[in-house]
């Protein structure tokens, strides 16, 4: 692919990855892209890099604008390695003297992540850089989503490179959001949901900060994805409501199962869900990838989780999941716990106890059923769901 234009003087000069399926444990069906920005002005910029299996297509893609060693500054918005990776590639063929700026902890990453003893350059949040036509300033975001990373803001052109704010595990020929349309934001919010989760109090804040700032953006040039220039508010606003987590009414059935009783306990649950006006849909741990559970996660209201004993313990799957959902903290759920067991049963408790210390309002102490489901135990099942079903909003 040839390096586009997205602005007078401005370039995408990154790299399409078509085949890569898993990014540190989220599922990327249909790829990614590293975006990289070339700005030509008095001094030419280089506003990221790429992962460093793409260095080489990077390089060329930059050389079919100008020769690489004409490159002045490189600016570093952040430092996890499918950003940063290509950096040893890119410094080498344009000069290592060349300026590298980045923020306080990026500086302390990179040195981290590289031995050579580059010309770097920390900036401070609102630092600005002068190109010759174009300004650019820096805006600190830390932890969106390392404590290293920033924005830059282009001035004249009223630009922002987000990093990885406002971006999606994509891949395709389609370069904008007004070439892609709605289509784009389940992607935007399964990354959102597993890459921003954690962060979301930070973002509203950070929102806040950009808003107070009054600055004007006519375009948003994340470092995933498509970039967006129709309406880069959009995705702005569909943030700031994700990150709010006004729970609907929906609620996820998570489960795995070993001789189909947790899954018949489940169905029940669902039926009953549906019976009461809540949107509900059973996720099987073995059919349902982590980072799709975590996309619906973002709205739900509730999450009826479900396991069944193994070893006196949860089912490896539902642990994993558990474990996923800590580390994303989650806000605003009704939870309740469910499953059948041989002799021991303790899982429905180690689900309890788990919801608890993530803090969702646990309704029931859980469903316990010994072996096979009978009616008996499939109505407890309806029980729970119509108890939850109480606790969502209308």
């Amino acid at each position: 692919m040839k390096p586009l234009e997205v602005a007078k003087g401005i370039y995408w000069v990154g790299a399409i990855d078509w085949n890569i399926r898993d990014f540190h444990g989220y599922s990327t069906k249909q790829g990614t892209t590293y975006n990289a920005f070339l700005i030509m002005d008095e001094k030419i910029t280089l506003v990221d890099a790429v992962k460093k299996e793409f260095a080489d297509e990077l390089i060329e893609r930059i050389s079919q604008i100008v020769d690489p060693r004409k490159i002045d500054y490189v600016i570093s918005n952040h430092t996890e390695m499918d950003h940063s990776g290509g950096l040893a590639r890119v410094m080498h063929r344009i000069g290592e003297d060349k300026p590298v700026y980045c923020s306080k902890a990026g500086h302390k990453n990179l040195t981290k992540h590289f031995q050579q003893k580059w010309n770097y350059h920390p900036v401070e949040d609102g630092g600005q850089l002068n190109l010759g036509k174009k300004n650019l300033v820096f805006m600190e975001t830390r932890m969106v989503h390392w404590p290293d990373s920033m924005f830059t803001y282009a001035k004249e052109d009223k630009i922002l490179f987000s990093s990885d704010g406002f971006g999606q595990h994509y891949a395709g020929l389609e370069r904008f959001d007004d070439e892609i349309g709605d289509a784009i934001m389940p992607h935007a919010k399964k990354y959102f949901a597993n890459i921003l989760l954690l962060y979301a109090p930070l973002i509203l804040k950070l929102v806040q900060k950009v808003q107070a700032m009054g600055l004007p953006i006519d375009m948003i040039l994340p470092d995933h994805g498509i970039m967006w220039r129709k309406d880069p508010m959009k995705i702005v606003k569909a943030y700031v409501e994700w990150s709010e987590q006004k729970p609907k009414r929906k609620a996820l059935v998570i489960y795995d199962t070993m001789w189909h009783s947790t899954q018949s306990m489940a169905e029940a649950i669902v039926e009953e869900l549906g019976q009461q006006g809540v949107e509900a849909r059973p996720m099987h741990l073995r059919t349902s990838h982590r980072s799709d559970i975590l996309t619906e996660v973002v709205d739900a209201g509730a999450l009826l989780i479900g396991s069944p004993t193994l070893n006196n313990n949860l089912f490896p799957t539902v642990s994993d999941i558990l474990t996923y959902l800590k580390g994303l903290k989650p806000l605003n759920k009704v939870g309740a716990a469910f499953g059948s067991y041989g002799w021991s049963g303790e899982a429905v408790k180690l689900i309890t106890k788990e919801m608890e210390e993530m803090k969702f309002k646990v309704v029931d102490p859980g469903v316990r059923v010994q072996f096979v489901p009978d009616q008996e135990a499939l109505e407890a099942c309806r029980e729970l769901a119509r108890k939850v079903a109480k606790e969502l909003p209308a």
